[in-house]
């Protein structure tokens, strides 16, 4: 079933020596709480988590007489999970929640992830709910929804997604009819639903995307509405049926356990929800659950990432070939140090962003950055992730083509994260096209500078090369920039559209190289007087940093060269 080990050296690195998250004094931890909460909650996904891995991938879920029924095995741990307070880590203390900074808890949730990334879509996607229906709704909302997903009873869900409304969500056909007494009658059909059905929880609130009459085309027409699977009665008890039927389910590639459903809202009978948030503004209120899911998405390439690296060292230092174990040899080690830096690089990045969310609360200009920053956490990490992924297999030979090492798991698992979400296309068009030239690319250059400065502090006789390359990286980055304006203001939009990918791309390593470079030059400071166990750790951190710029920061060049030297509009070529 593979191995699980937790890097929590380098996790309490961010988190402790980076970050400083025990700075936040609004939460009163002290850095061995935070290491200690890290620990107990490494040994919980050990013990709990990652057994449930394999079994329930084996098992899938089944679609039984209109029931979804999920592997038995999940059942246990989910009510652990709850009942051991996991789920109210990072919740406000006001609805039965344990505040800690933002970075904490997304560093426990990339251990789950990386265990068990199926199963982790329930919690997290009722956690997603849970916090638009306790910022959004109305009292009611707020009495009897949100305790009993607390609680761990009810689950949550967000809809958007129709047949002929993908990624182009503005073109959705269902329906909101009004009742009377903020009530309002939702017919339609959604698809692609992750945990829209099961019997893992009582109740599942469906947040769902419809358009009420006279509503206008479009995104600008949509409104949202809490939709509970059974109709709740005026004291917060479980009613009859709300008519949410859940058609089938989808057989996929990997996350076998997560149940991907196909919903059916009002189709025999009446189904009945309540607006939430203000009547066409069900966008702008279901970003607040989409942005945490975009993130998380990028966590998932993230933590499978991890895991899968640290389930390669181990096999190539235990498997012996030619003499002397496979790690030795030169191929093998230089792709386990491309994997380490890569996963560490996205650790640090998803971290770093996480943290942002408790500097906005002190802050709200943080709030730019955090939304420039997501489409890389969301589109760089889940591809990478793959890639991280297949590169284990890859390690493990063909005993990774197995099953038996549990690494061929990841590479299933890691796939969709690059599709749902919003598909890694259409991530770098928002990151080009809303992220940067909307905002006339003020945020990119507040950045840029903070790179500025940390490169121009590197220290020439321990990094000259990474100074050199990293320096002609931002000097294209603007070369590349000022062409995309260009285009911009000649109305050239097909030319835009066809290099957001690689830009994305472009921008991606930048900053996870810049990342990498705080990390190595904190390091390098803490080398003077470290015991022999953190000199090494120290260590591997720049070696990271330099790995990563010679192996994933240098192709940024060619990137750049082929954004600007190609500059006919690929919609005119024959394919």
């Amino acid at each position: 079933m593979g191995y699980y080990k937790a890097d929590l050296r380098d996790i309490e690195f961010n988190l402790n020596e980076l970050l400083k998250v025990q700075d936040w004094k609004e939460f009163g931890l002290e850095e061995n709480d935070v290491k200690g909460i890290i620990a107990e909650y490494s040994k919980y996904v050990e013990n709990e988590v990652f057994p449930t891995r394999e079994p329930s991938d084996h098992v899938g879920v089944r679609h039984v007489a209109g029931k979804v029924i999920v592997p038995e095995v999940l059942h246990g741990v989910t009510r652990s999970f709850y009942d051991n307070g996991w789920f109210a880590l990072g919740l406000p203390a006001d609805i039965g929640g344990t505040p800690v900074p933002e970075a904490l808890y997304v560093a426990c949730m990339s251990l789950a992830t990386g265990a068990n990334c199926a199963w982790t879509m329930y919690p997290g996607l009722s956690r997603a709910a849970l916090n638009v229906v306790n910022l959004k709704g109305d009292e009611f909302m707020r009495t009897h929804i949100v305790p009993r997903m607390m609680e761990g009873k009810w689950g949550g869900t967000m809809c958007l997604t129709e047949p002929n409304a993908g990624s182009d969500v503005g073109a959705l056909r269902s329906t909101a009819q009004p009742l009377g007494s903020g009530r309002y009658a939702i017919k339609g059909t959604k698809i692609f639903i992750s945990s829209g059905e099961s019997d893992l929880y009582e109740n599942n609130i469906h947040l769902v995307l419809a358009r009420t009459p006279g509503a206008e085309a479009g995104t600008k027409g949509i409104s949202l509405f809490v939709v509970p699977r059974f109709k709740i009665n005026s004291d917060g008890t479980l009613g009859g049926s709300n008519n949410v039927v859940c058609s089938k389910i989808e057989h996929k590639m990997g996350i076998h356990a997560s149940a991907t459903c196909e919903l059916q809202f009002g189709q025999d009978s009446q189904t009945e929800g309540w607006l939430i948030g203000e009547e066409f503004h069900g966008m702008e209120t279901m970003f607040i659950m989409m942005n945490e899911a975009r993130l998380y998405c990028g966590l998932q390439g993230e933590a499978q990432a991890n895991l899968a690296y640290m389930m390669a060292e181990k096999y190539t230092r235990e498997r012996a070939q030619f003499g002397k174990e496979i790690i030795l040899h030169p191929d093998v080690r230089r792709n386990l140090l491309r994997m380490r830096a890569m996963s560490r690089g996205m650790r640090a990045l998803c971290l770093y962003t996480a943290n942002l969310f408790n500097k906005a609360h002190h802050d709200p200009k943080q709030e730019a950055l955090i939304s420039l920053l997501t489409p890389i956490c969301k589109a760089y990490c889940s591809e990478q992730g793959f890639n991280v992924s297949s590169a284990a297999l890859q390690a493990h030979g063909g005993y990774g083509y197995c099953t038996e090492y549990g690494v061929e798991q990841f590479v299933r698992d890691t796939q969709i994260a690059m599709i749902y979400e919003g598909t890694n296309g259409i991530q770098a068009i928002d990151f080009v096209m809303r992220k940067i030239l909307k905002d006339g690319g003020k945020t990119l250059s507040a950045l840029s500078q903070e790179m500025i400065a940390s490169v121009q502090g590197l220290d020439d006789a321990k990094f000259k090369r990474e100074k050199d390359l990293f320096g002609k990286v931002l000097l294209s980055a603007q070369s590349v920039m000022q062409q995309i304006s260009g285009y911009a203001k000649n109305n050239q939009y097909n030319l835009i559209l066809q290099n957001c990918t690689d830009f994305l791309t472009f921008a991606s390593q930048m900053v996870i190289a810049w990342r990498l470079l705080d990390s190595a030059v904190l390091s390098d400071q803490k080398l003077a007087g470290s015991t022999p166990e953190d000199r090494k750790y120290y260590e591997s951190k720049i070696t990271d940093f330099k790995v990563y710029c010679s192996q994933y920061l240098i192709h940024n060049l060619s990137i750049a060269k082929t954004i600007s030297d190609f500059t006919e509009d690929m919609t005119t070529l024959e394919i």
